[in-house]
């Protein structure tokens, strides 16, 4: 679901946590890896400010700023750094699915996002049908990897997760998930449940 919500005053509490999102990309070095500078960041930010929800949300950026085998290297536990061993070719094929619609902005908020821990152990191909049946939609690759960046503890502390909202074609689904202490995207057959992997979802996107 991708909406454009009502301009508003937004609340002093929505606007601090788009500045810390905004804050935790550039301390991570995200305008560097993208090819833009700091004010450039802030500037494509700009309009969302006029939109923020009440509700939580994540700051995503789209894959034309930044390529996924990079962005992950964004997400960071204690000092492992995020990364992946999927090649940036296999990446690439992996994009949104119909049922997915996207805003056409370079950065767009997630709105009330779920890891998705009531789906661990489910099939991902069986779980696609229950979080599209409650109006909600699944995560992207990129989204998921927005989520990992500005929540490295949710995959510790709530459940790791895959991204249903991008498919290659194919069996695979992608996830993101610990390994060696650090976070790590990468993939799972979308027939085969897993304990601890969840099916992320959110309520809606605002861009």
């Amino acid at each position: 679901m991708s909406v454009a919500s009502p301009a508003r005053t937004p609340s002093p509490t929505a606007t601090a946590e788009l500045d810390r999102q905004l804050d935790r990309l550039v301390d991570a070095g995200f305008p560097t890896l993208a090819g833009i500078t700091e004010d450039r960041l802030r500037t494509l930010a700009a309009p969302l400010r006029e939109h923020l929800p009440a509700e939580p949300f994540v700051l995503v950026t789209s894959r034309e700023l930044l390529a996924p085998e990079r962005l992950v290297e964004l997400a960071r536990l204690r000092t492992k750094t995020g990364f992946t061993t999927m090649a940036a070719d296999d990446l690439a094929r992996f994009v949104p699915t119909a049922d997915v619609e996207l805003p056409d902005a370079p950065l767009y908020l997630l709105v009330d996002v779920d890891a998705g821990e009531e789906t661990r152990n489910v099939r991902p191909d069986d779980a696609l049908s229950t979080i599209l049946g409650t109006g909600r939609t699944p995560l992207t690759l990129e989204e998921g990897l927005a989520v990992a960046v500005q929540h490295p503890e949710w995959l510790r502390e709530r459940t790791c997760f895959q991204m249903l909202g991008s498919r290659a074609g194919d069996k695979r689904v992608t996830g993101v998930w610990v390994s060696k202490g650090a976070p790590r995207l990468g993939w799972c057959w979308g027939g085969n449940p897993h304990t601890w992997l969840g099916m992320a979802s959110a309520a809606a996107r605002i861009g």
